[in-house]
């Protein structure tokens, strides 16, 4: 039996999990929550990680009822992400590795994501749409890689919802995300906004510019409601994720398609990539909260994988980088 601990802080999420032959031991974490209009920003989400990381690990090990002896190896986050706290999370990483005399693996961020999904619904070989606040990316694996078939070329579908919510000041707890995902189920009128697909890729900030000035001059004609402005941002901009999707499946001949990152827990989201699923005789597989945001069990997991095919991280090499490519990662636990 091998059991892994992972570290993932990338962003306003820190959390410690560990994973024993594909079996989730333990997953505990923490959120850094701003006031409503705020964002996080990098040197307060650190400092957030560094008081809290600790007992975070305490927990983790505690709910697994394992020690340090226990653990074979230890995983963290390399990147992509948010640069201070990323650092706070290797630099626990790194101390608890040489503490416990135990092999490192910095491991990419997006694909703990898919391994994480792989594991929890048992798909196969999907087409992999991953959306998050830092990520939009549209993933299918072949020869090695995990191949970037489409994705934003500006900002990520998370981070444009994220922003809007800042605009009318909605609430940051849980999540924005989820907050505009409620709302949005009382919206009832659809206001156009700019659909932009450019090929295989999307764009999201002129959407997120046009909405940011139509929002004041509709609410305060009473035009539309907030629910309204939220129901219509979620519809277009989801109905740009499955064409791309879609197309991408068309390209693979995939009969699977696999939702993962923070806003894969959307259930609009999951329903209309249903719906495009279902016209084709295909599956779709997606997870919840749980296992969607980000967490420490999903890094635990690619290490898992990683260490099984006989990678570590020297530690002379346990740096971190905010800039990440999925497909840079050779994969050499598949065939």
């Amino acid at each position: 039996m091998t059991v892994v601990i992972g570290f993932e802080g990338s962003a306003n999420k820190i959390g410690v999990g560990i994973i024993r032959d594909g079996e989730v031991l333990s997953n505990p974490r923490r959120t850094y929550i701003t006031p409503p209009g705020q964002g996080f920003l990098p040197g307060e989400t650190a400092k957030h990680h560094r008081g809290v990381i600790l007992t975070v690990l305490q927990e983790a090990l505690d709910e697994a009822g394992l020690k340090a002896a226990d653990i074979d190896c230890v995983a963290y986050t390399k990147g992509p992400g948010m640069g201070a706290p990323l650092v706070t999370v290797a630099i626990v990483a790194r101390t608890v590795a040489q503490l416990w005399g135990k092999p490192l693996l910095g491991v990419n961020h997006c694909i703990g994501h898919i391994e994480m999904g792989r594991l929890i619904t048992n798909a196969q070989n999907p087409t992999v749409l991953y959306v998050s606040g830092g990520n939009t990316q549209v993933i299918a694996y072949s020869e090695r890689r995990y191949r970037i078939f489409g994705e934003t070329i500006d900002i990520a579908v998370g981070n444009c919802l994220d922003r809007f919510a800042r605009v009318i000041k909605i609430s940051n707890d849980p999540s924005p995300g989820y907050n505009i995902e409620q709302m949005a189920k009382k919206g009832t009128k659809y206001i156009e906004l700019p659909y932009t697909v450019k090929g295989m890729d999307v764009s999201f900030s002129g959407i997120l510019s046009y909405i940011e000035d139509a929002a004041h001059k509709l609410l305060s004609a009473s035009q539309c409601s907030p629910e309204d402005l939220c129901f219509s941002l979620q519809e277009t901009v989801f109905a740009m994720l499955v064409e791309i999707t879609e197309r991408a499946m068309a390209h693979c001949g995939s009969q699977e398609v696999l939702i993962v990152g923070g806003v894969g827990c959307n259930l609009r989201l999951q329903e209309m990539m249903g719906v495009m699923c279902k016209e084709r005789g295909a599956r779709l597989f997606a997870t919840d909260e749980s296992f969607c945001i980000d967490n420490g069990a999903m890094i635990a997991q690619a290490g898992w994988e990683m260490f099984r095919s006989g990678q570590v991280t020297e530690l002379s090499d346990s740096w971190i980088t905010q800039r990440y490519r999925t497909d840079e990662v050779e994969v050499t636990w598949r065939d």
